[in-house]
């Protein structure tokens, strides 16, 4: 199953590697610091969460009345409401919606899952409801003078 999931997102990191980037002339938003902090400590605490259910056992699920997959969507949905709550927290402000959906793509897919959703982001800057265009774009016409 780990093996699955492995393959499947490395061949998502693969795919989002061959896709050209939209060129809107908008500025490229990198995620803060903090809520990448934020999405790996969160999503160490699911991952550690889902481990715990199965009493830490890697081999086997002997957990009584819920099955792998779901302890595994109860931990990412767990994390996926806990972690935007700490993000707040973190850095003060409210969230942007860039940012909110970031953090979930961190607990649907750990470590790729935030980085190829600000990717998406980027390619199509009209997503972002809050976003302002970076207005230096502007080209500067040259005038030739003849000589």
């Amino acid at each position: 199953m780990i093996r699955k999931i492995a393959i499947f997102a490395a061949a998502i990191a693969a795919f989002a590697f061959t896709c050209q980037g939209a060129d809107a002339h908008w500025r490229k938003h990198h995620v803060d610091k903090r809520i990448t902090a934020v999405a790996i400590g969160v999503g160490a605490a699911s991952t550690a969460s889902y481990f715990a259910i199965n009493n830490w056992r890697l081999n086997g699920w002997n957990a009584s009345g819920i099955t792998s997959f779901g302890a595994w969507a109860a931990t990412t949905g767990g994390c996926m409401a806990v972690s935007p709550m700490v993000a707040t927290l973190v850095v003060g402000r409210t969230l942007t919606v860039r940012e909110v959906h970031t953090l979930a793509g961190s607990c649907v897919i750990p470590i790729v899952g935030g980085w190829l959703v600000n990717a998406a982001y980027n390619a199509h800057p009209e997503w972002e409801p809050d976003a302002k265009p970076d207005h230096h774009w502007k080209k500067h016409h040259r005038h030739h003078h003849k000589m």
